[in-house]
């Protein structure tokens, strides 16, 4: 009998805060233009391709919600939200310039996973937080069975899911594994769940406006 259960990792497209050039996390920055053609992009040629869904599954931030519904508008499968599936809690530097946020909270030598995302201000998920509500995100997919399944979130919480997938821990200072995804990146996986097989079937990293 084959239950596989097939899911797509989708960051989404280009938003504002990539423009402002601030920390993005829980700042709740929408697409640009730029970001709304990427998406529409992507959608276009995943119909070309004729990749189908039963379901999208988003995160309610305004960046990957306008993502995921303009790549529904174009699939047409409808579209639920998942709070799990939101970007890491980053505290007090939501929506700082990058200088702004190392000089008021200064990072620490060395962050473990224990410890909220900005140490300096006791604020923000935990590296293990982060990483056991994205395992709970991920177990939801996976709880809905077979199926096609598109998640359009964040970068963070994307990578996050992927560590679970390939049995890795929580990345703390720069260290570990990361998957780089750019506007509208994605991963495509097949999981086996009369195995616990995951299979790593595609990975595009996605449109690059600029590098930082």
């Amino acid at each position: 009998m084959n239950d596989d259960i097939k899911i797509m990792f989708m960051r989404h497209g280009r938003s504002r805060a990539d423009d402002e050039n601030v920390i993005e996390g829980r700042y709740d920055a929408p697409l640009t233009d730029v970001g709304r053609e990427q998406a529409e992009v992507r959608a276009k040629e995943l119909k070309a391709r004729k990749i189908k869904f039963d379901r999208i599954i988003a995160s309610p931030l305004k960046r990957a919600c306008e993502t995921a519904q303009i790549v529904d508008n174009i699939l047409g499968v409808g579209v639920e939200f998942d709070e799990d599936w939101m970007e890491k809690d980053n505290g007090p530097i939501a929506g700082l310039p990058h200088q702004v946020a190392r000089a008021r909270y200064p990072l620490p030598d060395f962050h473990n996973p224990f410890q909220p995302h900005v140490v300096s201000a006791d604020a923000g998920e935990s590296a293990w937080a982060f990483h056991c509500r994205a395992a709970r995100a991920l177990e939801k997919v996976i709880r809905r069975g077979k199926g096609r399944y598109l998640v359009v979130a964040h970068g963070g919480i994307l990578n996050a899911a992927l560590r679970c997938i390939v049995g890795a821990q929580p990345s703390v200072s720069g260290q570990g594994i990361e998957f780089s995804f750019g506007d509208t990146g994605y991963i495509q996986t097949l999981y086996k769940p009369d195995q616990h097989l995951w299979v790593i079937r595609e990975f595009v990293s996605g449109f690059r406006v600029e590098e930082r």
